[in-house]
């Protein structure tokens, strides 16, 4: 079993950055694509951003484009998301993901493409 611990949430201006970071551990073996998704108070899980494997595909929402960056270390099992120019709309718990495939496929965003999820992580942009 995989298992996913995301870190790095936090209060942050408008404008202001943070970056997420998500741990795996457990029984680590194959490829894992990785996701990012969040999900704010009375709205539906939403896809973030996805990497492949090993690093040289992501995938990202139209909403956080040019903003936000998703990156992983494979040496250390983990995966980043880094997020700049923050917006009060980016206000969600933050969720990583994992499922094993080598790359994102076409309904990356979907929440029912993961296998693996983490506990979640709280950013809130506000002033």
């Amino acid at each position: 079993q995989l298992q996913l611990v995301e870190s790095g949430g936090g209060l942050v201006q408008p404008g202001g950055s943070l970056r997420l970071s998500c741990a795996a551990s457990g029984f680590i073996l194959g490829y894992y694509a990785r996701g990012w998704f969040r999900q704010a108070p009375g709205k539906e899980r939403e896809g973030v951003s996805c990497i492949s494997s090993s690093g040289s595909s992501t995938k990202y929402a139209e909403s956080v484009k040019g903003r936000f960056t998703i990156s992983r270390d494979n040496a250390n099992n983990t995966v980043y998301l880094q997020m700049n120019s923050l917006k009060p709309e980016d206000t969600a718990v933050y969720y990583c993901a994992a499922v094993q495939s080598s790359g994102c496929g076409s309904s990356w965003y979907r929440t029912t493409e993961y296998d693996y999820w983490g506990q979640g992580t709280q950013v809130t942009v506000s002033s």
